[in-house]
């Protein structure tokens, strides 16, 4: 359970919203479900999505998605939860703008203060120092608006509120593999490691009756 404090109450507790044939529920931090509400044999009872991370617009907490739910064709089911002011907790509307993806809009009053959805006071210190940092950047035209984005983008990830993609993560990983070379004798033990795993790696080429091709390069 990640965000704004004051929403931790709505854990653990789930809203209904009925249309037409279907039942749907929404549990905050938690799932999203649809139950059809018929005689059939095979009345549809599933997952719309399940909770994975935060919507984030103008460094403000706009909306909860719900991803990995059900299979549907070639993709999982997934739902977008908008949060707007209400003067109760409910479940107000219900949509499904593309196939298999979910739009419910929740009200709550827990959301009416302008300052409720602000990201910034969610944040580590460690990470408020950082985000300030890159306003300070920003503002001495050091970096780009792209790269100021880019560092919130980074900020919000370490901070858990949003998911890393694929693509981040193969980055951050040779960023690792670099910082172990940064001096020759890195290098050197690392070359001498890496040249006795591929001679045992011959070996048991060898073994096998598999032919290895490779220069010294390699």
């Amino acid at each position: 359970v990640l965000g704004p404090a004051h929403l931790f109450r709505l854990a653990g507790k789930c809203f209904s919203f009925v249309e037409s044939t279907y039942k749907y529920e929404f549990c905050p931090f938690h799932n999203v479900t649809q139950h059809e509400q018929t005689f059939r044999w095979n009345a549809y009872s599933g997952i719309l999505g399940i909770w994975h991370e935060w919507e984030i617009d103008n460094n403000t907490f706009v909306g909860m998605w719900m991803r990995e739910g059900d299979s549907c064709e070639t993709k999982s089911r997934q739902t977008k939860v908008h949060l707007v002011c209400g003067k109760s907790n409910k479940l107000a509307y219900v949509s499904e703008p593309s196939t298999c993806v979910y739009s419910l809009t929740f009200e709550t009053p827990l959301v009416c203060h302008p300052h409720s959805l602000l990201v910034y006071p969610t944040l580590t210190e460690a990470l408020q120092r950082k985000w300030d940092e890159a306003e300070q950047l920003l503002y001495d035209e050091l970096i780009t608006d792209q790269g100021y984005k880019k560092i919130l983008k980074e900020i919000f990830e370490e901070a858990g509120l949003l998911k890393a993609t694929e693509e981040n993560e193969v980055e951050k990983q040779s960023k690792k593999v670099t910082l172990e070379f940064e001096t020759v004798e890195k290098c050197s033990k690392e070359y001498r490691q890496l040249s006795e795993e591929m001679k045992k790696l011959r070996v048991l080429l060898g073994q096998h009756g598999i032919a290895y091709r490779g220069n010294s390069g390699e």
